[in-house]
């Protein structure tokens, strides 16, 4: 008779499967829970750039260029338009104020002068003809004048003996009549005589004042032309030092040309160009320094020039006491420009570690010094020589200041 055999259910292959099944799920569970994830590169310590976080002072400032220039410059620039006759001084000599530089000529100006003179002398020739031909009329007026009044006098004593005459009928009417006449008669000549020689006068002196406003006002166009000779003559209004002069004999210059500039040599300013960025930040008073000759000098804003051309903006600084000794015309001075007065913080140096994290992260060293860690932070304002830490660092820790380009995703740096 046959006997039903039992299917065996742990085989041990199957007992095999499930233990190595097992097993890989322990270790992936190990994975997840146990072993470290972290992406890590080995980094030669000498090969990157270690800073130490501290806190300090922080002065907010930007590094400029400035060039050294005479405290008060005059630019020669021409009046009148000519040709260079002659030189007087040379190019980086010193000139006293009134020295003359250069003589232009302009034949223009010379005829005109001359024209200007002529007419003069004509109106003045005139002025005086007339005056004695006006006088020599008023004269001989006046002359008639007075010999009308004797035959009034003449006439006046006739008329009144003959009305004593015919009052007594002495003489005739006709006679009476004849001298009655000829006192009126002459009566009314010396009226208008008179007239005549007081309206000559006016008129004399109405004519006379006339050719004098001509005469003055003429004097003064001789004036003015004489003046524009003048600035045919080139002078030094100030005293220094001439520079920068553009002039050959027979070279024609055209009126407002610029042909060079005397400096002040009693002192030295600088000036320099800012980045438009700060146009806002820079304000008269602003302090800087700068290096020279192993010392510090101080420096302070004096004018802001609010015109930007090029991306930039001009200032002119002034020496915060007397200039360095040595300092030189267009020297070209490295200069640190304060934009606030200072305040505690903590900072971290600069570094290329910037550019790729744009400050939100740097890698922190360990206190062992074996390896450096990312962490995230928050930088805020900066300087030529470092960033203001907000959040993420405390002053004492060390981070990785050069570049991070070549890091890619790495999480922790082992420094061998």
């Amino acid at each position: 008779m046959d006997r039903v055999i039992e299917k065996k259910t742990n085989t041990p292959k199957r007992i095999a499967i499930l233990v190595g099944v097992a097993a890989v799920l322990v270790l992936i569970l190990y994975n997840l829970l146990f072993a470290e994830h972290t992406s890590r590169l080995n980094v030669d310590s000498e090969r990157v750039t270690l800073g130490s976080v501290k806190e300090g002072v922080f002065q907010e400032f930007i590094a400029i260029d400035g060039s050294v220039e005479p405290l008060k410059t005059f630019y020669l620039d021409i009046a009148e338009g000519g040709r260079v006759e002659q030189i007087y001084t040379e190019d980086g000599q010193t000139v006293e104020v009134g020295d003359t530089i250069l003589k232009l000529s302009n034949t223009t100006l010379q005829i005109d002068f001359m024209t200007r003179e002529s007419q003069l002398y004509d109106l003045m020739n005139e002025r005086q003809n007339s005056e004695i031909t006006m006088k020599q009329d008023l004269i001989r007026k006046e002359n008639e004048l007075a010999e009308i009044e004797y035959n009034l006098a003449q006439a006046k004593r006739t008329y009144e003996r003959n009305k004593m005459l015919i009052a007594e009928k002495v003489i005739p009417q006709e006679e009476f009549q004849a001298s009655q006449d000829e006192y009126n008669y002459l009566t009314k000549r010396k009226t208008l005589a008179e007239r005549s020689v007081k309206q000559d006068a006016q008129l004399m002196n109405d004519r006379l004042r006339q050719l004098d406003l001509s005469i003055s006002r003429m004097s003064a166009n001789i004036d003015m032309a004489r003046h524009t000779l003048d600035n045919l003559y080139i002078t030094a209004p100030i005293s220094g030092q001439l520079s920068t002069l553009k002039a050959e004999v027979g070279e024609s210059k055209g009126a407002g040309e610029n042909i060079g500039q005397i400096d002040n040599l009693s002192g030295y300013k600088v000036s320099a160009n800012i980045d438009q960025h700060y146009i806002s930040r820079v304000y008269e008073g602003l302090t800087g320094s700068f290096d020279f000759n192993g010392k510090t000098h101080e420096v302070k804003i004096t004018k802001v020039f609010p015109e930007v051309q090029n991306n930039t903006f001009k200032v002119d600084m002034e020496f915060v006491g007397e200039a360095p000794e040595g300092i030189r015309r267009g020297q070209t001075l490295q200069l640190k420009l304060n934009l606030n007065d200072g305040g505690k913080a903590v900072l971290v140096p600069r570094g290329g570690f910037y550019q790729s994290t744009g400050g939100n992260w740097v890698f922190v060293v360990d206190e062992s010094g074996d390896f450096a860690t990312k962490r995230n932070i928050k930088l805020g304002r900066q300087n030529p020589n470092h960033y203001e830490v907000l959040d993420g660092l405390q002053p004492g820790e060390k981070v990785v200041l050069s570049s991070y380009d070549s890091y890619g995703d790495i999480d922790r740096l082992e420094l061998k």
